[in-house]
């Protein structure tokens, strides 16, 4: 029901698709495209009363905000891969830099039901279908690949096999992908340690209470470069389709303005260069089988 509503409102704002120049059908599809660009403009949102503050794209994430989804823990510096796209579009629907508004928002409550204080939600969120019965979400502007992180010296750092990887005990955050990717792909002979924060995740595996973590590659490969002396990304796995979306209070028309925003960025190349530019290092990280 939600994909269908969500393309029932493209539909409307979406482009008319005309390409030819003859006469009457270039007449025709002028007006259209015009009424797309005003539709999801910001006067055309709060004339609609789509967004929370007229006139303002009020954005949420999380606190902290970590590298390289963004840098600083400044979302608002444009800085990192997320709040570059936010940025990018925002930019896309005719919003200036000065009228987007971040605000924080904790990671479980951003897809939990009910009223949102934000217009959308950019935090690493994972599409699942669970999820998308409480919330609308985006399109993807990001494909997901887990990763494992160990400390040096640890076992698992050489013998990783996808027997091997079952006798280990893991641990990671409530509620996130990761930890469902442990229990569903990596199927441990224990039941894995589960956390409140990805710190306390953290703080177990630098403790020994943990054999390893698992992240989405980009924040592995933060964790152990910037944040836990001594560990290692043992390797990252095949991406099982797994994606990251931008989220929105349940039917929120305004998904159908950002998917066409999404969808322009990666014909015109902007979300290829926001990876190159934030993400590139993390494709050289070895490959593991679960």
């Amino acid at each position: 029901m939600a994909i269908a509503a969500s393309a029932a409102v493209l539909a409307a704002c979406g482009s008319s698709g005309g390409g030819t120049t003859g006469g009457g059908s270039s007449a025709a599809a002028s007006p259209s495209a015009s009424a797309t660009t005003a539709a999801c403009s910001p006067a055309g949102l709060a004339a609609k009363h789509e967004l929370v503050t007229p006139g303002v794209l009020t954005v949420g994430t999380d606190t902290p905000a970590y590298p390289p989804w963004f840098i600083g823990n400044n979302p608002a510096n444009g800085k990192g891969y997320e709040s570059g796209v936010a940025f990018a579009v925002a930019k896309e629907m005719g919003f200036s830099p000065s009228q987007v508004k971040w605000i924080r928002e904790p990671f479980s409550n951003s897809y939990a039901p009910g009223p949102k204080k934000f217009d959308f939600d950019i935090n690493e969120i994972s599409f699942t279908p669970e999820r998308a019965t409480a919330v609308t979400f985006s399109d993807s502007y990001y494909a997901v690949e887990q990763a494992l992180v160990a400390l040096k010296g640890t076992p698992i750092v050489t013998k990783h096999s996808p027997s091997d990887l079952k006798g280990y005990v893991y641990g990671d955050q409530v509620g996130t992908t990761s930890l469902a990717f442990i229990n569903t792909a990596i199927q441990p002979t224990t039941r894995p340690r589960v956390f409140q924060t990805l710190n306390d995740a953290k703080q177990a595996l630098q403790t020994h209470q943990i054999a390893a973590l698992v992240a989405d590659t980009p924040t592995a490969q933060f964790i152990s470069s910037s944040e836990i002396k001594g560990s290692v990304v043992v390797g990252r796995f095949p991406s099982s389709g797994e994606h990251f979306g931008m989220v929105f209070e349940k039917g929120n028309p305004l998904a159908a303005c950002v998917n066409q925003a999404i969808a322009k960025m990666k014909s015109d190349g902007t979300l290829d260069q926001l990876t190159k530019k934030w993400l590139k290092v993390y494709t050289s990280i070895p490959s593991l089988e679960p």
